[in-house]
């Protein structure tokens, strides 16, 4: 044990009066103890008391002491209670090398059964914590004070004062609560609460807050000789101890109290130790408590009212209003003395009544009542010019205090007649004026003037005040500028406003008379512009014709800019103010923002711009103010609807298509027959080299009469699985392969025009593309092409100046890095859509995904093949071995200090490929070090893991696809099988285009289980359903590339559930690349809604975050 537990510490633990009685209780054999754990130094033991009670103890390795005790004074004293201390003492003797008595006095023994029952219902509760075996990995401190966490947060409420097992041995007090009004401040009053306690005889509490000290730590209170509270002893009713329990609350919160009121000391204002000033924000929750009480009184004044009356009312006040001279008049109020208003509550006291009024009409009356102490009289005169505004402000809120009598002579001159209310507008040199005016019956006057209405009579006239600040307040914040008798303003913007928007609400409450000259700036019958689009199929031009009345050709340009700007009107040339804000209006500008229109593309009323720009528009949005006509109406429809136009299907593949795949056919054909180009971007596996066969077949006749062939680009390693898929699904088509020497080459595109289908690979469309630029094609279509996503390359160069009359791509991942690779493809096969790369990089993402979204037609695997079995993907980590691990840190720490270096001197772009090489080190380090480390004799985690998973795999008859980066790491893992006589196919960039589609046959026929396949040449264009397991050794910055890998087993065809086993190296970069994998494989799917394609190329900060720097 790391401490003493002496007599000194448990006295610093439990406190002087506790270990006091706590050893009185122990030298009398009150302890039992029931468990003595001296390895654990865990002790739990029976105390014996009024009550029985049960303690356990524990001394972490620590030295600190843990303790509970189910009596009062544990949850409510800060110190531990006498009970703990009672049992500290025994074990204390007992690690002294005493013995502590485990033969309790007799009645313990009789209670014995009874108290190991209650003691077994805590073990299942609160107390069952220790008696629980934990994990050995956990200090017991943290067990403990998580326990403690535990219990502060299980409730907001104070613990209970009460909480004795045996409650009802326990003799219940009488406690009687005297309410009073305490003054602080000037005119200020506050309750507070004295106690009276006792048995049969009550007995003041002096102290108050040294008695709710002592009741919350389950200590005695000393009254006098006659009676002392022993917590032990008595007990209080559970209506008495919820309002000591909230006074115990109150107490704790004094200080803040005292500090909110400014430093104001109530004692100095002669509240004495015996009463207890309540706080406003605790009265809501104590007057509920007070009435339940059995003993509560209040005192006012020396006289004292049993219980507590609380009311909403009336108050016993009245009001009087009547002459006092020959022109002036008398106020006066009665009873106001004899109410004492306590505002911060919401009560008046009246005659032992509490009053309940709301804080706003208390606040008013606090304030009345000051008033009338003020005036040194019991009432004020009046003068005439007041008479008014006094009786229709004051009176009416005084109903709400008490009654109001009127003397005759005074009620009998009152008027009330219904406000009538003018506006006058007019318009002088471009200044709009108004003049106002308010009539009560012969009564007219401006309100404006400081003099009020002009009558020579001596009525007193009952003005609608609401009514008339409600239209002054709406001249006020209407824009216009107040002079001493009217308004005015010179700002046609202010103008518009004020016409359109205020007066409307003015008309509700005035008679508006307008000159001419305003109403010239006004449109009364205003009525909703008209737009149409119409197709011109002769020349792909979309017509556009704008109606509106009263509106001219000259003006409509104007207009529009006007709705372009988001000018809230539009000045007509006759000084009238358009509204340019209806729905209409709107819905016009939102329609021709859809087209992208500018300024320049309209010139009249009348104007066209191509078809191209409107394809995006979704058919049913020809409604309201915009009618799009039928021709136009009909593409929109086939281009979203693409089977709308029904092309038939070859019929050697209407067996053989899938209905999705029907679906990619009719869109092709849709496309082409408006003459578009478009991407099938449908997901690796589903075919897209099977619905191109069908359209090359649909238009076979019209390439033979043409004399122009369809030219088929795709990765090398495709080539011949092009020419195997069009001699398997049509074999009448005369495909060629441009591919041999130069001279064979050039020759086969000589006699193009004599084959149906061209094939050929990027790396020789760059060779030969001024032979290729010669031909004119009837179809292109560039598989994968994402091969030319760079805009600035070769390949993407080549592409864009082949001659085809329709144009398609064909790519699983048309976005790998950024959205400007998408728009190098479609510039390649729809440059139309799309005409400039700024112009494209200046729309948002939103409206680019609205623009291709008829010219990009993806399917995921999950949503159109039900049949096809699960793929369960899964991380398998592995630890560095500690040879790997040192060097791994050792490259690591070095590399962090390069970088650092060059990011400190902004020289970061310059060194990108040198940190970007160190970054390969360390993966390749994850994967084995021998890939680089000469002489290294060492092993490899993952290398090692992976064995473990061949072995495991060959056992389950299991067919494994194994892909890296490293063709040199497939090296070693082929040598490691080769050793162990395990047979597989290999595939890396090296392997001819004729021998993988050999291989590939050879695995999906049951040759060998495995095949090793470097992750770039092997992740496009290989179907391998023959596995149905795949496992990336290494993982690529791009999961596109990966995902790719994983689908050449999950694909149709596959019967099996396919597993993806990724890799990873914990702790290491490899950790760091697939985090920030996760993070952006949804960079693009606010284009793309299906697919998670992209991870942008790493920058500053993500190599910061990879390298932990």
């Amino acid at each position: 044990m790391s401490f003493q537990l002496t007599e000194r510490v448990i006295k610093l633990l439990c406190g002087r009066i506790a270990y006091e009685r706590g050893e009185a209780y122990y030298r009398t054999g009150k302890v039992a103890f029931l468990r003595l754990d001296h390895g654990s130094r865990v002790y739990e033991a029976a105390v014996s008391g009024t009550g029985h009670y049960h303690v356990l103890l524990q001394i972490d390795e620590h030295g600190d002491v843990h303790a509970e005790c189910n009596c009062p004074a544990f949850y409510s004293y800060n110190n531990y209670c006498k009970h703990i201390a009672a049992v500290l003492l025994g074990v204390h003797d007992m690690l002294q090398g005493g013995k502590a008595p485990v033969r309790p006095f007799p009645s313990l023994l009789r209670q014995q059964d009874d108290l190991q029952d209650s003691v077994d219902d805590d073990r299942n509760g609160s107390y069952s914590l220790i008696q629980r075996k934990q994990p050995g990995d956990i200090p017991s401190r943290d067990i403990w004070i998580a326990r403690d966490m535990m219990r502060l947060f299980e409730e907001t409420a104070p613990p209970p004062l009460r909480t004795g097992l045996k409650f009802d041995q326990r003799t219940p007090l009488e406690v009687e609560f005297t309410l009073h009004p305490v003054p602080y401040g000037y005119r200020k009053y506050l309750f507070g609460l004295e106690l009276k306690i006792g048995e049969k005889r009550l007995y003041i509490v002096k102290n108050i807050r040294d008695f709710l000290d002592k009741i919350s730590r389950g200590e005695p209170y000393s009254f006098t000789k006659h009676f002392n509270y022993d917590p032990e002893r008595y007990a209080f009713r559970p209506e008495d101890e919820a309002i000591l329990q909230k006074l115990a609350e109150i107490q704790r919160n004094e200080q803040m109290f005292h500090e909110s009121l400014g430093g104001y000391s109530l004692k100095s204002n002669g509240v004495s130790d015996r009463l207890l000033p309540v706080p406003p924000v605790f009265w809501d929750g104590l007057l509920p408590l007070l009435i339940q009480a059995p003993l509560v009184q209040l005192e006012q004044d020396g006289r004292i009212w049993p219980g507590l009356e609380v009311t909403d009312g009336p108050l016993p006040l009245s009001f009087q209003l009547g002459q006092a001279g020959d022109e002036s008049y008398q106020f006066s109020a009665q009873g106001l003395d004899d109410v004492l208003v306590m505002d911060v509550y919401g009560i008046i006291l009246s005659e032992g009544k509490l009053i309940r009024l709301s804080p706003s009409q208390t606040r008013r009356l606090a304030e009345l009542k000051h008033m009338m102490i003020t005036a040194r009289k019991p009432y004020i005169l009046i003068s005439p010019d007041q008479i008014e505004p006094f009786v229709e402000r004051v009176l009416p809120g005084l109903t709400k205090f008490g009654s109001i009598h009127v003397e005759e002579k005074v009620a009998s001159r009152m008027v009330r007649t219904q406000l009538k209310a003018r506006l006058y507008l007019d318009r002088v040199k471009d200044r709009l004026l108004a003049g106002l005016e308010f009539q009560y019956g012969d009564i007219v006057f401006n309100p404006l003037d400081d003099h009020g209405p002009k009558r020579g009579t001596d009525l007193i006239l009952l003005r609608d005040t609401e009514k008339e600040r409600e239209i002054i307040n709406l001249l006020d914040s209407g824009y216009m500028t107040r002079t001493e008798s009217a308004y005015f303003l010179d700002d046609e913007e202010a103008e518009y406003e004020f016409l359109y928007h205020v007066v409307p609400e003015l008309e509700k409450l005035v008679d508006i008379y307008a000159t001419s000259a305003v109403k010239t700036r006004l449109i009364t019958d205003l009525r909703p512009p008209k737009i149409s689009v119409e197709l011109d199929e002769r020349t792909d031009w979309l017509e556009f014709r704008f109606s509106m009345t009263g509106i001219g050709e000259s003006e409509i340009r104007g207009l529009l800019q006007a709705l372009e700007e988001k000018r809230k009107y539009y000045r007509l040339p006759n000084g009238a103010l358009m509204p340019l804000e209806s729905e209409e209006f709107q819905e016009i500008v939102k329609f021709l923002n859809e087209f992208g229109l500018r300024q320049s593309d309209i010139r009249g009323l009348e104007f066209r711009v191509p078809v191209i720009r409107g394809l995006h528009i979704q058919e049913d949005r020809g409604q309201g103010p915009v009618k799009l006509g039928k021709a136009y109406r009909e593409l929109l429809h086939n281009l979203q609807h693409p089977s709308h136009l029904d092309f038939p299907v070859p019929p050697q593949l209407s067996d053989v298509l899938r209905d999705y795949q029907v679906y990619g056919y009719q869109w092709l054909k849709t496309l082409a027959y408006y003459r578009f180009g478009g991407i099938l971007a449908d997901d690796m596996g589903l075919g897209k080299t099977l619905q191109s066969i069908a359209y090359l077949i649909s238009v076979l006749p019209e390439i033979a009469e043409s004399g122009q062939p369809a030219l088929i680009v795709c990765p090398a390693s495709l080539v011949y699985n092009w020419r195997n898929e069009l001699t398997k699904f049509a074999p009448n088509i005369k495909a060629v392969i441009a591919d041999g020497s130069k001279a064979e080459r050039v020759r086969t595109l000589r006699e193009a025009s004599q084959a149906d289908v061209v094939i050929t690979s990027y790396p020789l469309l760059r060779r030969d593309i001024e032979q290729f630029a010669e031909l004119t094609f009837h179809t292109l279509i560039l598989d994968e092409a994402q091969s030319f996503k760079n805009h600035a390359s070769q390949t993407a160069q080549a592409v864009k100046s082949l001659q085809a009359k329709y144009r398609f791509a064909l790519t699983g991942t048309p976005v790998e890095n950024s959205l400007e690779e998408l728009w190098s493809i479609f510039s390649a096969v729809f440059p139309e859509l799309f005409p400039s790369r700024q112009a494209f990089n200046d729309l948002s993402r939103e409206t680019v995904a609205k623009r291709i979204r008829p010219f990009v037609l993806r399917r995921l695997k999950t949503d159109v093949l039900k049949e096809l079995p699960e793929k369960i993907e899964s991380l398998q980590p592995s630890e560095l071995l500690p040879e790997q691990k040192k060097l791994y840190l050792a490259y690591l720490a070095k590399l962090q200090q390069e970088t650092l270096k060059h990011l400190d001197d902004d020289t970061f772009g310059q060194n990108r490929i040198r940190i970007l090489a160190g970054l390969t080190r360390l993966r390749q380090l994850c994967c084995h070090p021998a890939l680089f480390v000469d002489g290294y004799d060492g092993g490899s985690a993952k290398f090692d893991q992976l064995m473990e998973m061949i072995e495991e795999c060959q056992s389950a008859g299991k067919r494994v696809l194994i892909f890296s980066q490293f063709t040199e790491m497939l090296g070693l893992i082929g040598r490691e099988l080769g050793y162990r006589g395990l047979p597989f196919f290999y595939l890396d960039g090296k392997t001819p285009a004729a021998e993988r589609v050999e291989l590939c046959d050879r695995f999906n026929d049951g040759e060998r289980d495995l095949f090793l396949i470097s992750l770039k040449a092997g992740g496009t264009g290989l179907n391998l359903t023959g596995a149905d397991t795949v496992i990336l050794y290494d993982l690529w910055w791009n999961p596109a590339v990966e995902q790719q890998a994983a689908d050449r087993a999950y694909r149709i065809g596959q019967k099996n559930i396919v597993h993806v086993i990724r890799m990873v190296a914990q702790g290491t970069v490899e950790d760091k690349m697939y985090e920030l994998q996760q993070k952006k494989k949804h960079l693009v799917e606010e284009v793309l809604k299906p697919g998670q394609e992209a991870i942008s190329a790493l920058t500053e900060q993500e190599i910061r975050e990879i390298l932990m720097i």
